[in-house]
């Protein structure tokens, strides 16, 4: 009904009224007061979204929809995935629901031509394209050894390739629109090398997503506003469950805080342009305060994102870099008779684990630690019956693990989650992550008893 509403009123103000007298613009104002819409930013405005059936891009699509906005899924997703929700059709069904008009393209953004195809549709259906959001992305989060090749086109492919692709198939009609705007899911192009050393591909990959940023808004300066939004927080999506296992949405924040971020800065005008914009750092300059609403779990303790400093404990920091000169001393005096938090942490779990742990997990995990207690223990959930203790497994490790002592002994009591140790840089992960978010199952379980 307020939608009715506003196209009679737009259409009578502009149509009818002619003469612009104040009087009859003074009336307008009254009746979109009385039906509590002042605008629609976005209304009309016609957006390609990458990796728009689920998650992010579906969160800012439906937020735009809001609007009466036309919404381009442009999207691989054609038929029900057997662990993901969603398909481009489903979006499409919510967005017409919110208010917007839906258009659902199968699109694979390494292949240049399903682009090209989506951008011509988009333009035959609504008439241009005024705002592109590139969203999809690929994640492995894996050393340089165990990255297959595959693994490291694939995220080449769509992170980099992929916008550059789009973001030049869009950019001839984005040029057309009044106050046009790419907006990229990429981070601050943060050059700390603990953000390269766990996942280099990764990385190299989303800080190309970046510098297309860097380089286009400049291009495009006075002509299409070109930014990048990244969350300060890890956000609630299937990809989070996947990586980071069981439990994990509790330590996230909701899509919603980065579709309110999307729309402020998409209704921004295209002077706008070469930002790299922290959610929460934008909204708390839009005047939001309360930021529990987008919280999965208000209060919980949350996981900050990759690619953003946080502060660090300085004492285990100090005490690795005391292990690192005295490790090999420590270690030998301590073969004898291990002894303090560490080993009375690995007494408990040799003492807690049962056929069923080495049945779900079939894992052999090694960990390298500094500082005191330090050296080489393992956790053996692959032969019979289970084993844990000091020094080398029985058999070959399938992950290994590098950090503190006092770390380690932090996340086995539950003080600290392993995806946020992994996260900020506090802990280092090389072999079968699979098997790694197996073990933080595990340790839920563990927890209570250590």
């Amino acid at each position: 009904m307020e939608r009715l509403y506003q196209s009679i009123i737009t259409y009578y103000y502009y149509y009818y009224c002619c003469c612009d007298c104040y009087f009859c613009y003074y009336c307008c104002v009254v009746i979109w007061s009385s039906t509590s819409v002042l605008t629609w930013k976005l209304a009309g405005c016609t957006l390609f979204i990458t990796g728009a059936s689920r998650g992010i891009g579906k969160a800012i699509a439906l937020k735009a929809a809001k609007d009466g906005a036309n919404i381009v899924i442009a999207a691989k997703t054609a038929e029900p995935h057997p662990t993901l929700p969603g398909t481009i059709y489903t979006a499409a069904e919510e967005i017409e629901a919110a208010g917007g008009k839906a258009l659902p393209c199968i699109v694979n953004v390494r292949e240049e031509q399903q682009i090209i195809n989506a951008v011509e549709k988009a333009v035959k259906t609504f008439g241009g394209i005024d705002i592109l959001v590139n969203n999809a992305s690929a994640i492995s989060l894996t050393g340089t050894l165990e990255t297959a090749t595959k693994k490291v086109n694939l995220m080449m492919d769509v992170n980099v390739r992929g916008t550059y692709l789009t973001s030049k198939a869009c950019l001839p009609h984005l040029r057309k629109s009044k106050n046009p705007h790419i907006l990229n899911l990429s981070p601050p192009m943060n050059l700390n090398p603990m953000w390269f050393k766990n996942h280099c591909a990764y990385t190299i990959s989303k800080y190309g997503m970046s510098m297309c940023v860097l380089g286009m808004a400049e291009e495009f300066r006075g002509e299409v506003a070109v930014n990048a939004l990244w969350p300060k927080t890890a956000i609630h999506t299937a990809a989070m469950d996947m990586l980071g296992g069981a439990g994990i949405e509790k330590q996230c924040r909701k899509t919603d805080i980065l579709a309110d971020a999307a729309y402020c800065i998409l209704t921004k005008p295209k002077t706008f342009t070469g930002n790299f914009i922290i959610d929460e750092v934008l909204l708390r300059e839009e005047g939001v305060k309360d930021f529990d609403v987008y919280a999965i779990a208000p209060g919980h303790p949350l996981v900050p994102d990759f690619f953003l400093d946080v502060e660090i404990d300085t004492t285990a920091m100090k005490q690795e870099r005391d292990g690192a000169d005295g490790a090999k001393v420590k270690t030998e005096s301590a073969a004898a008779k291990p002894s303090g938090p560490v080993a009375e942490t690995f007494r408990v779990i040799q003492g807690a684990l049962t056929e069923e742990h080495v049945k779900s997990t079939q894992g052999v995990f090694q960990f390298e630690l500094s500082g005191d207690g330090g050296g080489t223990w393992y956790i053996d959930l692959k032969t019979k019956g289970g084993s844990a203790g000091f020094g080398k497994p029985p058999v070959t490790a399938d992950v290994v693990m590098s950090m503190s002592s006092v770390d380690f002994v932090k996340m086995f009591t539950g003080k600290l989650k392993p995806t946020l140790a992994f996260m900020s840089g506090k802990l280092r992960i090389k072999g079968n992550m699979a098997l790694a978010i197996k073990l933080e199952k595990m340790l839920s379980q563990l927890t209570s008893k250590l």
